[in-house]
């Protein structure tokens, strides 16, 4: 009673009736709704019940994979039914959706559409074209809802085909902005400073949520927020503060969702994660540093980096919404409001500054022969194609010819939902009769970081985790440690006691039996190269040789394609060792450009 109670008050309540209408009469809209209206958890149950679905599936898609879980529950909770019955979710090696969810659908919704990740990039080119076949058929029309509380409305219009607008009025509650006077160059110390003004101003009961761009970030501000609070005087308010990012584990992740006693304030420090389709119940306080971690990728160097820098308009309003969903609320904004002006108006799109690897080869695998032509809604650039071209050409997944085809191998690449070095790797391991280790490595990388490294507890986690280093990179040490939690059968206690992602480890071992039933019908043999691991360096070698760094005669380490300077990242298993090669994941950059994660020694 109270869920449906809740329901009624909703902003978009009231225009149930007048959208239903709208929706019925159109194959597609977009529909704008503040932040806090209702229009993510509302809109597909209103469908169903007006039976719009014509008794088909309705999908939702979302950029975000917490986001996708977290809506699926609370609808599944609206509707009164379980995850897995008539409300479920799908995401990358996390199936929960029904039999009934696999057939035909007759409503796309393509939520939070602001954030142009590279995945709803294509698939909006995907829906727009299965939309325009089932209407040159005949058959079941295909009806599209765009969705999102802030974005470029007659762009998105005009690319769906000159698409109704519909506005959903009304924000539950109004939020008030603060702009620092001028420019700052510390937004962590201006956060900091920011956090403990508020504490010693407002009531115990408002809570509040800063964004920051990582995990070491995030550490680090919440044992200054836990240190500081410990010396404040006895009249100030018990202070919780809690990290939120994606690699953190779930039992901390659920604590951000947890109440706090009374008189006592509850700091969430997240990265973007927080930033759309999630409510927080409490949140009255919102700390926005202007600041994001995003991948930038340069073709002319074919170089691909993770690097912080300015969030977009449209993202600083999504920040913002999540101090107005329960109550009025606050949103202060550490830039100027001149700053804030100057923002790009909208998230420069994904697929304009990522490698295209792996789109051209799952749209290749899908029947898009010539993917320069596909309808993108904003098209990449020549290079950026011409790179993911070359690339594939490299790893054997295309002919080499102006108009390439796939290849056998290409084909084989495409069955398996990684990016396809990855998958090159699986596939080298036929000829090198080590599968079951690559799969173990594939699966481990394939999750959030298994290993979770408290900033208080550094040296302790460090000290812990030595005895599954292996010199040989952190591929292997990967290995020792899905082996040691498989031989403890995922024990709590050992967990805790080593510093590792239980969690985390145990969707690894979902995605590992996924992957080897992939293997299986591909008919790739599963073979165990035993204590011989030079099997295992040899594949990686296969699938990243182009992610590849020599050590020169400095001491230092440039890419072998670029001539980039790089560094072997402080957290390796090979911080402290000089092999002559290495190959890598990624680059990160901060003070330095680090390899990421996973390096591999190859000599």
């Amino acid at each position: 009673m109270q869920l449906q109670m809740d329901r009624r008050r909703l902003p978009i309540f009231p225009a149930k009736k007048r959208f239903i209408q709208e929706i019925t009469r159109v194959a597609s809209a977009i529909v704008i709704g503040e932040t806090g209206s209702g229009k993510t958890t509302q809109i597909p149950q209103y469908l169903l019940e007006a039976g719009v679905h014509k008794g088909r599936t309705i999908a939702v898609t979302q950029p975000r994979r917490v986001a996708a879980i977290t809506v699926a529950q609370r609808v599944a909770k609206e509707v009164g039914c379980e995850i897995g019955e008539a409300v479920g979710y799908c995401v990358r090696f996390d199936d929960s959706s029904t039999g009934a969810s696999k057939i035909r659908y007759s409503v796309v919704i393509l939520d939070e559409a602001h954030e142009r990740t590279i995945h709803t990039d294509v698939l909006f080119g995907v829906v727009k074209q299965a939309q325009k076949q089932r209407q040159m058929q005949g058959t079941l029309p295909l009806k599209v809802i765009v969705m999102s509380a802030t974005m470029d409305v007659d762009h998105f219009a005009e690319y769906f085909n000159n698409a109704e607008v519909l506005y959903v009025e009304g924000r539950q509650f109004p939020v008030k902005l603060m702009y620092t006077r001028e420019a700052i160059s510390d937004y962590l110390h201006t956060a900091l400073v920011t956090i403990f003004q508020i504490h010693q101003e407002a009531p115990a009961s408002e809570d509040m949520l800063v964004f920051l761009t990582g995990q070491e970030e995030i550490e680090a501000m919440v044992d200054s927020i836990r240190d500081i609070a410990r010396d404040l005087p006895s009249t100030c308010p018990a202070l919780i503060a809690c990290p939120m990012y994606a690699a953190l584990p779930a039992n901390l992740q659920l604590k951000i969702f947890q109440p706090v006693p009374a008189g006592t304030r509850k700091v969430i420090v997240c990265t973007n994660i927080a930033e759309t389709s999630i409510t927080i119940h409490g949140i009255k306080h919102v700390i926005d540093t202007g600041k994001v971690k995003a991948k930038v990728y340069n073709p002319s160097i074919n170089l691909e980096l993770l690097k912080v820098h300015n969030i977009s308009q449209a993202q600083a309003w999504q920040r913002t919404g999540r101090a107005g969903r329960e109550a009025p609320g606050i949103c202060y904004r550490l830039y100027t409001e001149p700053e804030f002006h100057k923002m790009p108006e909208n998230t420069i799109p994904e697929i304009q500054r990522c490698n295209l690897a792996s789109v051209m080869l799952q749209l290749m695998a899908l029947g898009v022969r010539d993917v320069v032509k596909f309808d993108f809604m904003d098209k990449p650039s020549e290079s950026c194609l011409k790179d993911a071209k070359d690339c594939l050409q490299l790893l054997g997944a295309l002919t080499k010819e102006e108009r390439p085809k796939l290849t056998d191998l290409g084909r084989q690449m495409a069955a398996f939902p990684l990016d396809p070095r990855m998958a090159k790797v699986i596939i080298s391991a036929k000829e090198h009769g080590c599968l079951e280790e690559i799969l173990t490595i594939v699966a481990v990388l394939s999750v959030e970081s298994v290993i979770f490294t408290p900033h208080n507890k550094r040296e302790e986690a460090i000290g812990a985790r030595r005895k599954f280093i292996s010199h040989e990179g952190d591929h292997m040490t990967y290995l020792n440690i899905y082996r040691a939690f498989k031989a403890v059968d995922g024990n709590k206690h050992w967990c805790h006691d080593n510093f590792v992602n239980g969690r985390n480890l145990k969707t690894a071992m979902e995605v590992r039996r996924q992957l080897r039933e992939i293997c299986v019908r591909q008919e790739l043999p599963l073979k165990s190269c035993g204590t011989d691991l030079s099997a295992v360096r040899q594949c990686f070698c296969a699938g990243f040789y182009m992610n590849s760094a020599e050590l020169v005669a400095d001491g230092k380490y440039v890419t072998l394609i670029s001539r980039k300077p790089v560094a072997i990242h402080p957290s390796s298993a090979l911080f402290q060792c000089k092999p002559g090669y290495v190959i890598y994941n990624e680059l990160v950059k901060t003070t330095k450009c680090y390899m990421r994660r996973e390096r591999i020694s190859v000599s």
